[in-house]
């Protein structure tokens, strides 16, 4: 995936993430170093660099941050999202009022590290599957509040998104089946429920289970902690009627395998419950 094809976080919501980051560490005091040791009309031209390299996300949500606090402020991006990076790169300059510059400084970095920790890990993990016909997706095991960010941070690194949100999608899975007493009581209520623009997905852990669900007006099956044997032989039995997704404890390690059986995504909870934050930072000079 290239950045030009990334379709943008709302403003919105990256308003008020910004928001809510900048409160929790200016608190009701604010920068009281920042305001006892530089004077209030001091201005500054501040570089943001990598230090490792990786791959680029959240350039919008950084330079909402510094914005936030000074609306003037000069932010000029040098990469976009999406792309790669090598240690020294130049991601943006940023001048204006050097308070309110390193006020927003760590709210800035703390995003996009940890965005472009997710895209850089997603990246890996794409270019391990490379040349099968599976994609690699994401979950809902995302930071509370932060997953606009997240699954944004995955498409950056050539991943994509599973459902968004609760309401995006039906995805029945082994706690449904149980409280409901079957595949086909859950897969009958739901349907009797969705309309009829809305998918419907079920998990199931057999291939028994799998032939009960594939006798219903389904649109995907959720293959869930399968060996690779047990995966090609699903995939066979659905012979391409839906959508075929593997899932359950799946690595780096472990990915090309589960690919290689012909499935056709991969949701890896990895991508953005497990992260390193990639290492960004902020040079200043005093203009």
């Amino acid at each position: 995936m290239t950045p030009s094809k990334l379709a943008p976080i709302p403003r919105p919501i990256i308003e008020r993430v910004v928001a809510a980051a900048l409160a929790e560490d200016l608190g009701l005091i604010g920068d009281i170093t920042s305001e006892a040791t530089i004077p209030s009309d001091k201005t500054a031209t501040c570089v943001m660099a990598a230090r490792q390299a990786g791959v680029l996300a959240g350039i919008d949500v950084a330079a909402a941050a510094f914005r936030h606090l000074n609306p003037d402020v000069s932010f000029e991006a040098s990469k976009a999202d999406g792309a790669p990076l090598e240690s020294g790169d130049v991601i943006a300059t940023i001048h204006g009022n050097a308070r309110q510059i390193l006020s927003a400084e760590r709210v800035a970095l703390n995003f996009m590290g940890r965005m472009s920790g997710i895209a850089s890990q997603t990246r890996a993990y794409v270019d391990r599957i490379a040349g099968t016909n599976a994609a690699g997706i994401d979950t809902r095991k995302t930071t509370p509040g932060l997953r606009a960010l997240e699954k944004y941070a995955v498409r950056a690194g050539g991943g994509m998104n599973h459902r968004i949100r609760l309401f995006d999608a039906v995805l029945i899975k082994d706690n449904h089946v149980a409280i409901a007493g079957g595949i086909t009581a859950a897969i009958t209520a739901a349907r009797a429920r969705a309309g009829h623009m809305v998918k419907i997905e079920v998990e199931v852990d057999t291939l028994e289970q799998l032939k009960e669900a594939l006798n219903h007006k389904i649109d995907a099956v959720l293959l869930d902690n399968m060996p690779p044997a047990m995966l090609r032989e699903a995939v066979q039995i659905v012979d391409g009627r839906v959508t075929t997704e593997a899932s359950g404890a799946i690595n780096f390690d472990t990915i090309r395998a589960v690919a290689e059986t012909g499935v056709d995504l991969i949701s890896v909870g990895a991508l953005t419950h497990s992260v390193t934050v990639l290492d960004i930072g902020l040079d200043t000079t005093i203009a």
